[in-house]
């Protein structure tokens, strides 16, 4: 009683088919489908386009650590 059978769907696509048309639901489905390509492609673009200070950039760690040593042996001379 909960859910509707096979044939209860079938009956609605059919409705659905006949007040809108298949060229309209076909339209609706492209849109949709460009629509969900371009968000994905933007979420990928969205991680490319930060700036160089929000990645993750371990080189840039390493430098920090010899610029550092560097400064620390020209206070202390051996």
């Amino acid at each position: 009683m909960g859910s509707f059978s096979l044939w209860h769907w079938l009956i609605v696509l059919a409705i659905v088919v006949l007040v809108f048309g298949t060229k309209r639901l076909g339209n609706v489905g492209k849109d949709l489908g460009e629509a969900v390509k371009g968000f994905k492609k933007g979420m990928r673009d969205d991680d490319d386009d930060r700036p160089a200070g929000q990645l993750r950039d371990e080189s840039r760690r390493d430098d920090t650590r010899q610029s550092t040593e560097e400064k620390q042996d020209d206070r202390n001379p051996r």
